[in-house]
């Protein structure tokens, strides 16, 4: 499976965003999807995860009450919508598919995804 995320831009402080993460091909498998960020000189962090089923979701504290996570199996596509965002938000953004027959699976480590995408930025001015 490819992935390709879409949709970073320069923004100012408060402003929105919208993420996509699209896959290549309709897979057999279920899969859960996550969005992750690395800013310069920093590890590459956790931000939010969605099941295949689209019924469970986690968001990073950091990110919480800001960002919304949503799925469309249908059009293969993943959305993560970014309100409010902050100069701390700034980062390089990717999306990852992990292959599970669990549709309700959700992970937050980056270590156990199967696929990564190329990463757009996000880049938020104060």
């Amino acid at each position: 499976v490819q992935l390709q995320a879409s949709g970073g831009g320069l923004v100012q402080d408060g402003g929105s965003l919208r993420l996509s993460c699209a896959a290549s091909e309709r897979t057999s498998s279920s899969y859960a999807v996550g969005w992750f960020r690395q800013a310069p000189g920093k590890e590459r962090e956790f931000v939010a995860t969605i099941s295949w089923s689209g019924g469970r979701r986690y968001y990073a504290d950091s990110v919480k009450g800001r960002f919304t996570i949503s799925r469309f199996n249908a059009e293969n596509t993943v959305y993560l919508q970014m309100n409010s965002l902050k100069p701390e938000d700034t980062a390089v953004y990717y999306c990852a598919a992990k292959e599970s027959r669990d549709t309700t699976l959700v992970v937050t480590s980056p270590m156990r995804y199967d696929y990564w995408g190329q990463g757009t930025q996000v880049t938020v001015s104060s």
